[in-house]
């Protein structure tokens, strides 16, 4: 007689779980944020703008439960505060989602104050947070990092958010390797074109608008999908990496 449980395997469920999210106030990060609460995931974010962390929170608790606060985690210190608050709210945590980035161009178009701050919150917060949660989390748990396509698409306007994102792709497949055995899945997200003010002046909102209804655009929600994917798998599996890209790419 067949053995119906041994037909097809069970989703991890996220209700109860508690889960960290840099950058959770705009973009990819609240899309996350957002689809989290509503599957009864507790969350706490973070945000360098007080109306957006605002809004984001409003949101959250619209369809379940969350706090955050302001904080600007280009300070090595604030990122560690950032995740003490995170800690004594949630009780706990054993989700850590490192999503927090600005925008950056290429090398000879960016003067040295620019450069400095983009490696200090696309690198250097991404690597404190990393191991801040590292430290924390509570077994089984999950840390996703969000990079980029721009990792692998190269331009010379690109040189420096790609050379980061590149960092953060081998980062995240060592970093596998290493929490795996300890009990903490690491999984690296890379998406495409994404609606957001990342996009901000190239495409505006408008021309964004148009891109998404051509689907030549990503939406930020299409990237929480795919993260509520890798986090209700198994615990005896990780999904490694992740590209999600628009189908009807311009272009091609």
């Amino acid at each position: 007689m067949t053995d119906h449980a041994e037909l097809h395997t069970s989703a991890r469920p996220l209700n109860g779980r508690r889960a960290i999210i840099t950058g959770g106030t705009t973009g990819i990060g609240r899309a996350i944020a957002v689809m989290l609460a509503g599957q009864g995931v507790s969350v706490y974010i973070c945000g360098h703008d007080a109306g957006h962390l605002e809004d984001a929170l409003t949101q959250i608790r619209v369809v379940g439960t969350g706090d955050g606060m302001v904080t600007e985690l280009g300070d090595p210190d604030k990122v560690r505060a950032f995740f003490d608050a995170g800690e004594a709210y949630l009780g706990g945590f054993d989700i850590t989602v490192i999503n927090a980035a600005v925008a950056a161009g290429g090398l000879t178009q960016m003067d040295e104050d620019a450069l400095r701050y983009a490696i200090a919150v696309n690198f250097t917060a991404y690597l404190l947070s990393a191991h801040h949660a590292a430290h924390r989390m509570t077994p089984i748990g999950d840390m996703v990092l969000i990079g980029s396509l721009s990792a692998h698409i190269l331009g010379p306007s690109s040189t420096v958010y790609a050379g980061i994102k590149s960092g953060i792709a081998g980062f995240s497949e060592a970093l596998r390797r290493e929490l795996g055995p300890k009990g903490i899945r690491v999984s690296l997200v890379e998406p495409g074109k994404v609606g957001s003010n990342m996009q901000y002046p190239d495409v505006p909102d408008d021309k964004q608008r148009q891109m998404i209804e051509a689907e030549q655009m990503l939406r930020a929600e299409d990237i929480a999908v795919g993260v509520e994917f890798l986090l209700t798998q198994p615990t005896r599996t990780v999904i490694q990496q992740i590209v999600i890209v628009p189908r009807a790419l311009e272009g091609e």
